[in-house]
């Protein structure tokens, strides 16, 4: 009964390659990747501070961080007109996997 209940287990924590695929995808363009080394050094940040920040046009800031967060990589926080761009728990986890490619 155990072996069942411990395989259960590690198969919930298991994405599918699909979800995988999704992750990969939202990353799958520079200006998404410098967004996310953006985000995960400034929590809390703004899309006009992105785009500041990455010198780039507001709209294209707006449709990458739209589909990071479709990729399920950051997360937004609502305070009445402001939104702020946090990593989401798997943005997290990928950050520290793409780590390991900078520093080799």
């Amino acid at each position: 009964m155990c072996a069942v209940k411990c395989y259960n287990a590690i198969m919930i924590k298991t994405k599918t390659s699909k979800q995988l695929e999704r992750h990969f995808k939202g990353i799958a363009n520079h200006r998404r990747l410098d967004i996310l080394f953006l985000v995960r050094n400034s929590e809390g940040i703004t899309l006009t501070a992105i785009a500041e920040k990455l010198d780039c046009n507001f709209r294209t800031i707006s449709e990458h961080t739209r589909r990071l967060v479709q990729a399920g990589l950051l997360n937004k926080r609502y305070r009445g007109r402001i939104v702020e761009h946090f990593l989401s728990p798997y943005g997290h986890k990928l950050m520290k996997f793409i780590e390991t490619f900078q520093h080799s």
